[in-house]
């Protein structure tokens, strides 16, 4: 899988899904829909700020809450390549790489507003272009990696059909 780099947006820590994607716009199958009101409690100005390409860097936690699928999905429709946070609530883990969305933990990291951030999944490594600062990233397995080079589980599934050693 390629190095995915992009302008950071950093938020703290115990984002919810929630405020991922309000559960009043849970109910809609229209990912453009889901794109314009993605962080909209937190930051009413994300989704007109976001780019294709840009990084969602975040504190402790991130995605804890409920188990919606749409929170990822709503990142991922509004052009976020990829979530950089210092942990992850499990189930939001496991629901951004099956849908094929890039997750990537670094324990401890500094990264400011605006930094270009550049993320090797294979290598593990996330940078901070502004600063030079190299992170350690939290190694992915490899069958994850494999999913996400896919674009998510269903079309892993499609193309190996089940379990792949």
């Amino acid at each position: 899988m390629k190095t995915l780099s992009g302008h950071a947006h950093v938020y703290g820590d115990n984002i919810d899904t929630d405020r991922i994607i309000p559960g009043k716009y849970t109910k809609t199958l229209d990912l453009s829909q889901l794109a314009a009101h993605v962080m909209e409690d937190l930051d009413p100005q994300f989704s007109r700020t976001v780019r294709p390409g840009d990084i969602l860097v975040a504190g402790q936690n991130f995605g804890c809450g409920s188990s919606r699928e749409q929170a990822p999905v709503a990142l991922k429709a509004a052009g976020i390549t990829v979530v950089v946070a210092k942990s992850f609530a499990r189930i939001f883990y496991r629901n951004a790489i099956n849908i094929g969305l890039p997750v990537v933990e670094v324990e401890d990291h500094a990264i400011a507003p605006g930094a270009t951030v550049t993320v090797d999944l294979e290598g593990g490594t996330v940078t901070d272009e502004a600063t030079g600062q190299a992170y350690r990233a939290t190694q992915m397995p490899q069958q994850m990696i494999d999913i996400l080079a896919e674009g998510g589980l269903v079309n892993y599934l499609a193309k190996y059909g089940g379990y792949r050693e």
